[in-house]
């Protein structure tokens, strides 16, 4: 009992706080990424997703452990791909692009509402607490990570959505060309990332993103205030 009362008063509860409100911002990023994903195949005539079960909310049915520990050490991450079968689509390169950026599109949608229910906090609550500064940190972490998903998403480098993205307006033979290298294009990006070229392209772009979701998202606060 005594180990445990000295654990307690040497444990860092603040830290480990605001730990736990990452991993929960992480989850959802990564589960409404995917399951947009999922939404927008579906709704383009492939039921390959609802058929798989991954048109879910459930992190479980999305959560990539290592992705996901990307995104709590650097900020970009991934989730295991919703599985899409683009022979359902009317105009398949179309199709895959649409279903490609309903994720990150999602995530920055996510961010600026994030955003938004700071800007409303900030106004309404003058008197700090606890549960108040909780609940900010956590909007504020979810609009960061949401901005680092979706652009890191963004890059035209396969099997990233972006790729899907940039096909839409390639010819078909440089399109499937492009395709062929999906299955090494995330080993290819690991070591990218372990090596750094991403990183400050990333989170120059992340900060812009951030800047301008932060000024669109204040009119809350002045309204109210």
């Amino acid at each position: 009992m005594v180990n445990f009362s000295n654990f307690a008063q040497h444990m860092d509860w603040a830290g480990l706080v605001d730990l736990l409100l990452s991993v929960a911002a992480i989850l959802l990023c990564l589960t409404v990424h995917e399951t947009c994903h999922g939404l927008a195949a579906w709704a383009l005539g492939d039921p390959t997703a609802k058929r798989l079960h991954r048109l879910s909310l459930n992190p479980l049915r999305h959560i990539d452990p290592f992705g996901a520990l990307m995104m709590l050490v650097a900020g970009f991450g991934w989730a295991k791909p919703v599985p899409v079968d683009p022979r359902y689509f009317r105009n398949p390169k179309l199709g895959m692009a649409i279903t490609a950026l309903a994720g990150p599109v999602s995530n920055l949608g996510m961010a600026y509402l994030a955003l938004l229910l700071r800007a409303v906090l900030l106004a309404l609550y003058h008197h700090s607490s606890a549960l108040l500064e909780g609940v900010i940190g956590f909007c504020e972490t979810l609009a960061v990570l949401n901005v680092g998903l979706g652009i890191f998403n963004l890059i035209p480098f396969p099997p990233l959505d972006g790729s899907k993205v940039l096909g839409a307006f390639l010819p078909d033979r440089a399109y499937y060309q492009l395709m062929r290298y999906e299955r090494w294009g995330m080993l290819v990006l690991m070591v990218l990332l372990w090596l750094g070229v991403f990183s400050a392209p990333l989170s120059a772009a992340r900060t812009w993103v951030l800047d301008l979701l932060l000024r669109g998202a204040a009119w809350p606060y002045y309204l109210l205030t």
